[in-house]
């Protein structure tokens, strides 16, 4: 099969169709990209890469580096981070608040904003140098020396971080996080104002496709088992209250951000990102969505 072909006659059909989606308008930074915006890159395991549109502007990608802030953390403690917070889908809404009172302050997944301010506050407790170490981590692993931090959208996104700052002092009253509020949500801020395009973002994920492995090097980034769990978990975690949707019509493992991007993962196969930077109501990627269940549905290659 010619993923060149197919992904040039999926991406002129969904480009050319209505989105009536919204821009992230509540983090002001995010809502002045232009949404007309839609780039779509895959790198495939025996290291084919094609990319088309806008794959190779960057963008803010979000809730996309809760999966990598959730790989550091887990070669960093292991199986204990799973005391720490769950892995079942939540139902609800990314910065839901709802079920933490319930659960005594352990979120229902790490892809929760509250999910990924307890992962953060894991690497606050586990690094010396927790902003230049993550991102040191990042680069590594994509071995691109440039990636970066948006202090602009850091910026942006804290002013408005309202939601967050309860979630987190929400959560420390249950004693279930360990540092200063402040300074998490400082870390917090910093990595989901990570910018990549998608050709970055496919390369580096392409790890996840390979058992753990990096493709070029076989250096292992994750043993063969947590890889099969952070699939797992984006699997049926990704989308948030879509998650259940995106399996249902894609039938990959993903992860979606309020920036406008997904990264998807066949085992064995690829990773493909999608950027399109009108959401839907769930917060997904509209065109994105479309996208990927167009390719999935005429490549007859997901994992169902």
């Amino acid at each position: 099969m010619s993923f060149e072909n197919l992904i040039r006659d999926v991406y002129l059909k969904i480009k050319n169709t209505e989105d009536p989606g919204e821009m992230a308008s509540y983090i002001p930074e995010l809502s002045k990209v232009d949404p007309t915006n839609f780039g779509v890159h895959i790198s495939t395991i025996n290291q084919i890469n094609f990319g088309t549109g806008n794959c190779y502007d960057k963008f803010s990608i979000q809730s996309i580096a809760k999966v990598l802030a959730l790989v550091l953390a887990y070669r960093l403690v292991g199986a204990e981070i799973w005391k720490r917070v769950g892995v079942e889908p939540s139902g609800t809404a990314f910065n839901s608040l709802v079920q933490l009172e319930a659960d005594k302050g352990i979120p229902r997944n790490p892809f929760l904003n509250a999910g990924a301010i307890v992962v953060s506050d894991i690497l606050v407790s586990n690094l010396k140098n927790p902003k230049e170490d993550f991102i040191d981590f990042v680069r590594s692993i994509s071995k691109n020396p440039a990636l970066e931090y948006s202090n602009i959208i850091a910026q942006s996104e804290k002013n408005v971080g309202y939601r967050n700052v309860a979630l987190c002092n929400f959560i420390k009253s249950y004693g279930q996080i360990e540092n200063d509020p402040s300074d998490v949500l400082d870390f917090y801020y910093d990595l989901c104002s990570l910018e990549m395009s998608c050709k970055e973002l496919s390369e580096l994920f392409l790890f996840l496709a390979n058992n753990g492995r990096d493709i070029k090097t076989n250096r292992s980034v994750l043993s063969e088992s947590q890889s099969k769990r952070i699939n797992a978990l984006m699997q049926t975690c990704g989308f948030y209250d879509e998650s259940g949707e995106f399996a249902f019509k894609v039938g990959l493992p993903g992860k979606s951000g309020v920036g406008g991007g997904i990264i998807a993962i066949h085992p064995d196969q690829y990773a493909i990102a999608v950027w399109s930077p009108k959401l839907n109501k769930k917060g997904n990627s509209l065109k994105g969505m479309k996208f990927l269940e167009e390719f999935t549905t005429r490549s007859e290659l997901s994992i169902f």
